[in-house]
């Protein structure tokens, strides 16, 4: 791996992460939330994801794990590690509580009317445990950025941006409820875009523990493991939270959009 290509890679997915403090910065400066806006981009975003991970990604896994391995083999360890990394974001998922799932979609008119007296521990405790489970979240989309930027940064700013977009929802989440409970809106604030740290942080750790074992075999499962995590944050989240927004033709438009971008982009560099 050369450097100038990991240090790359490493400020992209800083640059996906911190994407929650633009969704914090929306709730905050935004007299109402342009739904229109959010279910198209993050339409994009899932059609750049579903794209790039089966027609780029996958195959690049199995002709890695092909070399390696064989045909028979590589093609079963090709569909495992796709598989086995839905498997892990779906565990993920599953063990933050529903109620505090950050990917419940919140809108800057959704916050407290005045004269009301909302609970306010109840809103700090959605806005913390939001953090929390974003945070969670974010480790694993952390390394899939990071890994498909190491391995080609024409790769990794399409993926980097749908993620950075992805991620902005996710910084509503967390700041309203923390700064209606507080009134602070420099804590909401910081917490929303703290919560985006795990995108490096989990970058910073697979790099530094795959880089001890990394072959093409590790290489291989890895990134057919990144596939499954990406589509499954795409059906998981994007689409469905798109669709939350109202605008479900929308979403659809914009998914079919991010999936000619990509597919424009990836032909550029044939």
């Amino acid at each position: 791996m050369d450097s100038p290509n990991i240090l790359f890679a490493f400020l992209l997915t800083v640059f996906a992460g911190l994407s929650t403090g633009i969704g914090s910065a929306l709730a905050f400066f935004a007299k109402r939330t342009n739904t229109k806006f959010l279910s198209l981009a993050m339409g994009f975003s899932a059609g750049v994801m579903i794209y790039v991970s089966m027609v780029e990604i996958f195959v690049k896994a199995k002709d890695s794990l092909i070399e390696a391995l064989g045909v028979v083999d590589g093609n079963w360890a090709t569909v495992g590690g796709f598989f086995g990394g839905i498997a892990v974001i779906a565990i993920i998922d599953k063990l933050v509580p529903s109620a505090d799932n950050p990917h419940e979609m919140r809108k800057v008119e959704d916050i407290p009317a005045n004269g009301s007296t909302p609970d306010m521990s109840r809103l700090m405790r959605t806005g913390v445990f939001s953090a929390i489970a974003i945070a969670i979240h974010n480790f694993p989309e952390g390394l899939a950025t990071f890994l498909s930027a190491v391995e080609d940064p024409a790769l990794g700013i399409p993926i980097a941006v749908a993620i950075a977009v992805h991620n902005i929802p996710e910084g509503i989440a967390v700041s309203i409820p923390i700064f209606y409970a507080t009134g602070k809106r420099r804590k909401a604030f910081l917490l929303s875009f703290s919560s985006g740290l795990a995108e490096p942080v989990g970058a910073l750790i697979g790099y530094f523990i795959l880089m001890q074992f990394f072959s093409d075999i590790i290489f291989g499962i890895v990134f057919a493991s990144v596939a499954g995590i990406m589509v499954f944050i795409s059906l998981d989240e994007l689409l469905p939270g798109a669709r939350e927004y109202g605008e479900h033709h929308l979403s659809i438009y914009g998914l079919i959009g991010g999936m000619v971008v990509m597919a424009f982009s990836l032909l550029m560099f044939v």
